[in-house]
This record gives structure tokens, C-alpha cells and sequence, in this order.
């Protein structure tokens, strides 16, 4: 008898359906499944085998074929599993043909449900394609109850599945509560990072216009803790950054929860390209796509391989990656905040009011040739970070996190609502004077001028003044 059911396949962000189709014929006992599968699929039969054994259903002593359609789509992963395993049931008559439902889940030797990456990409999955229905293992609820259109139903184990297709115990749909948490990430306030203020006057404009920004300073000046701050400062993700979110970091394997907060990603500088901008066999989210609408820090940005930064030009640039494989080709999203920060020199102490350089002119000439000219032209805004003189440490406190973050919201919510701003014929000439002294690119022409509408935003001003270009010319590249 042959039966079919519906299971999902990640291609990039979104899904692809998949036809599981059993056949069981008669031969000699065997159990084979084909469709262009990874180990980790051909694996199953051992998983399935054991799993049907032990929720005490049968596992035919027949010749069983399975087929995972289309066959020339390659699958990887584990999430094929109840699938497979309902497939069989169905074609051997111990449930009913299944219809309108999808089916997710990685099978233990016992027949107890694993959780799954990508769930939240396969529920939607479900929904464009009018299933009313997934089955999924029980700790992949709370992600997949992000979407809405499709009925969620837990299950902790392949018996339980088994009793509601055969209508003997029907699953109750997952109905958990899709709220944020009430206790936020715990980032550095401003309030406790003494002096500063250019930085952080910088790092609020950046903030507030989702700009790019590399801190450049001797040690221990707080380039990090500034960078962390910043985190803070940024607003609540609404629902549909919240679906991205997750779905991102799911694809990546690193949660089954909803994540309400924005992300914020270092990697460390021995990082691949494949590992930051993502890739592999099987294509995966790198550090760009998971710091997608969060941020992105890169710390002492000349340490990493000049290959590696050039591969962030296409996401600083478009705001998603291309990763393009023998296989196919997927996109991810990649609109992120970049925060970087370098030291003035190899030695770190070049311009230090505390100690003295010993690097020679060559050695610090080199070291800046590090990162690129095109990749620095994509950087927004380039903020020196000096050493604070002893005696003003113990000075006013700062300004704390939470009223910098309500400028910051206020003033992305007026840049939402007014895209565009007019720009005064003086602040027009000053920016044009600018361009030819300082012999900007067009991109950093264009970047000036959004930096500038960002400080206006922050001014509530309805158009940009010379003062906000003057402003936003301090902070480009000196390249």
C-alpha cells in the first residue's frame, strides 16, 4: 500500500513542502529511504525502527521504501523522523490517511519527541500552503505559537501522535500565553561609563538611525562597555522583528523560544567568512543574518582577516546575504547595526595621554591598511574614544540608559513618520562644499546627509540645518 504525508524542508528562510511517500511491498525484509537525503536522514530508518518498536506499534516485516519528493531537493537533518514514522503507520492501516497536516520532529530510540530547528519557518510553511495542521515535538511549541493560521499540536512522544490520528485521545492545541518577558537583557547603563560624551552623543545618533560605527581609542577607554551600552539604548523589537528574530536563530539551531529582545552578536576574530556571513553544505544564518535587526560587534576590527571583513560589504550595502552553493542558492535577511571598534595602533597607545608609543610610522601605516577603503566607506560614522583625565572620573553622573532610550524612540518613531526632510539651501551648500574639499564618494555623500537627517530627527527639526551637516561631517571615515 502506498500513503503520503507532508513534512518540511528549510530552504534559506523560507520552506519548501516535502512529499513523504511510503511504499510497502512484498520481499525481503528492509527498510530504504531515497529522495537525495544527508547521513542524518538515512540514519532515520535505525530511529524509526527502534521508535515504532518501542511505543508498541508495528513495524512491517516487508520490503519498505520511502521517498522524500522532489528527490533531486537535497535534505538534511532530523526533523524528518515523524514523518517517516507516520508514513509507515498510515500505509501499514494503523491510522487513517492523513491530510491537511504537517509533521515535525526528531524520534528517540524510545519514540519520544526532539526539538527541531526552524520550526517557526515550517509553521509558516504550513499556513501558505493551506495545511490546518502541525504535529511537532512539545518544547517547539512555544516558537511556533509566533505564527498565527495554523493549529499547533505538542506532542511528547510517537505514541501520542499515533492515539489522536487514531482517534483515541485527540491532542490539545498549544494555547501558551505570546507575551514578552517583563525582565529586559542586562547591558551596561550609560549612567555607570564615566565621561564620554562625544562617544555617546555618536553612538545615540547611530542608534536612532540604525547607522554603522567603528570606535577607535587606546585600551581600556570603555570602547567595549560603550558597545554593550548601546544594546540598551536601542527599542523593544516589535512582533514582526520578534518573528525574524526567532526564526533566524532557530534556523541556526540556537533556540526554541520566542526571543523578544534584539540580539546582540560578537564574534571572536578568528571567525570564518562562512561562520560570519553564513554557508556551509547545508546553508545556515551566519553571525550577520543572526544579528538582524540587533547588533552586530565586531571588537579590535584590523584582528580579523581581511577576507573575512571584505565579505561584509554585500550586507552593509543591501541589508541581506546571498549565499550560493552547487546546490542552490538561499538568502537571508541582514540588517543589522554594526558597532567595531580598533586601536590606534599594534601597540595600542598611539595619541594616549598615559603612556607612549612604540610602534614605528610604518608599522601603524600598515596596520590601518587592514581594513579596506571600500569596506571603511561603509561604515557610517568613525568616533575617537580617548583615555578620561584621573581627576574628571569622579565627576556628574552620567546620563542614564533609559532617557537615552527614550530619545532614541522617539526619534525613530519620527523618522518612521517622516521619511523625508527637506534640506536648507545653506546646509545644502555646506554639504556641497564638502564633498568637493574632502573628495567624498557618492555613498558617503548619501550616508552624510542620512546621518544628518537622524540628528534632526533627534532636534525634532523638520529640515536639515547646516549645524546637522556640520555634525554629521565630524563623524565620517578619514580615509
Amino acid at each position: 500500500m502506498l500513503a503520503k504525508v507532508d513534512a518540511p524542508a528549510a530552504v534559506g528562510i523560507h520552506g519548501r513542502l516535502i512529499n513523504v511517500e511510503c511504499d510497502i511491498s512484498n520481499g525481503l525484509p528492509s527498510f530504504v529511504v531515497v529522495g537525495l537525503g544527508d547521513e542524518a536522514v538515512k540514519e532515520a530508518r535505525d530511529r524509526v525502527r527502534s521508535a515504532l518498536k518501542n511505543s508498541g506499534l508495528v513495524m512491517p516485516p516487508k520490503k519498505v521504501t520511502l521517498n522524500l519528493a522532489p528527490a533531486d531537493l537535497p535534505k538534511d537533518g532530523t526533523a524528518y523522523d515523524l514523518s517517516i514514522a507516520v508514513a509507515i503507520l498510515a500505509a501499514t492501516e494503523q491510522v487513517k490517511v492523513v491530510t491537511a497536516s504537517l509533521f515535525v520532529g526528531e524520534l528517540a530510540l524510545d519514540g519520544s519527541l526532539r526539538p527541531v530547528r526552524g520550526t517557526l519557518t515550517f509553521t509558516q510553511l504550513a499556513k501558505s500552503h493551506g495545511l490546518k495542521q502541525i504535529f511537532l515535538p512539545e518544547e517547539n511549541a512555544p516558537e511556533a505559537a509566533i505564527a498565527d493560521g495554523v493549529t499547533i499540536l505538542p506532542a511528547k512522544n510517537l505514541r501520542q501522535v499515533y492515539r489522536h490520528l487514531a482517534g483515541e485521545e485527540p491532542i490539545s492545541p498549544y494555547c501558551g500565553r505570546i507575551e514578552a518577558p517583563e525582565t529586559p537583557p542586562n547591558y551596561p547603563d550609560f549612567a555607570a561609563i564615566a565621561g564620554q560624551p562625544e562617544a555617546k552623543r555618536a553612538l545615540e545618533i547611530a542608534a536612532a538611525g540604525g547607522h554603522n560605527i567603528l570606535l577607535s581609542g587606546p585600551p581600556g577607554v570603555g570602547k567595549t562597555m560603550l558597545a554593550k551600552a548601546t544594546a540598551g539604548i536601542l527599542p523593544p523589537p516589535t512582533l514582526d522583528q520578534v518573528f525574524e528574530i526567532t526564526q533566524l536563530h532557530s534556523l541556526a539551531g540556537l533556540t526554541t523560544q520566542p526571543i523578544w529582545h534584539r540580539p546582540f552578536r560578537s564574534p571572536h576574530h578568528t571567525a570564518s567568512s562562512i561562520a560570519l556571513i553564513g554557508g556551509g553544505r547545508h546553508p545556515r544564518p551566519g553571525e550577520v543574518s543572526l544579528s538582524h535587526n540587533g547588533v552586530l560587534f565586531l571588537d579590535e576590527l584590523p584582528e580579523f582577516p581581511r577576507h573575512v571583513l571584505d565579505s561584509l560589504r554585500q550586507p552593509l550595502e543591501d541589508g541581506e546575504v546571498s549565499i550560493a552553493r552547487a546546490a542552490g542558492a538561499v538568502t537571508y535577511p541582514a540588517k543589522f547595526m554594526m558597532i567595531a571598534t580598533q586601536n590606534p595602533c599594534p601597540c595600542g597607545f598611539a595619541g594616549d595621554i598615559a603612556r607612549d608609543c612604540t610602534c614605528t610610522q610604518a608599522q601603524i601605516v600598515r596596520y590601518g591598511q587592514r581594513v579596506s577603503g571600500p569596506l571603511l566607506d561603509r561604515i557610517d560614522m568613525r568616533v575617537n574614544v580617548s583615555r578620561i583625565a584621573p581627576e574628571l572620573l569622579d565627576g556628574d553622573p552620567a546620563e542614564p540608559t533609559v532617557r537615552v532610550a527614550k530619545r532614541v524612540a522617539i526619534a525613530q518613531e519620527y523618522l518612521f513618520q517622516n521619511p523625508e526632510a527637506s534640506v536648507q539651501e545653506e546646509a545644502n551648500s555646506l554639504l556641497k562644499e564638502a564633498v568637493r574639499r574632502l573628495q567624498l564618494s557618492t555613498r558617503a555623500h548619501v550616508k552624510v546627509l542620512k546621518i544628518a537627517r537622524t540628528i534632526a530627527a533627534l532636534d525634532k527639526a523638520p529640515s536639515i540645518v547646516p549645524n546637522h551637516i556640520a555634525e554629521a561631517l565630524q563623524y565620517r571615515p578619514k580615509l
